[in-house]
């Protein structure tokens, strides 16, 4: 499973998600849809902080959008217990 959040360089909110995530040493991709506007489209997101759980084959499996400290522990969970 991969965990990706789409974000902003000057978005408060990212940078809590970003170190909540740190926090609970989960590794993610940041992309900033700035500089990468067609993932963004891709995952039909029109604002950020964005945080999208993918299978392996890429499939979503979860989202949580803004800084939501209970839908990042549902994302973390499932992460840490993919089997």
């Amino acid at each position: 499973m991969k965990l990706i959040k789409l974000e902003q360089p000057s978005c408060h909110p990212c940078q809590l998600v970003s170190n909540y995530l740190k926090e609970k040493e989960i590794e993610f991709e940041a992309i900033d849809v700035n500089q990468r506007p067609e993932i963004a489209a891709e995952y039909g997101v029109m604002g950020v902080p964005v945080t999208i759980l993918l299978d392996e084959r890429g499939n979503e499996v979860k989202r949580s959008s803004g800084f939501k400290p209970n839908e990042l522990d549902e994302l973390i969970f499932k992460i840490e217990n993919y089997k």
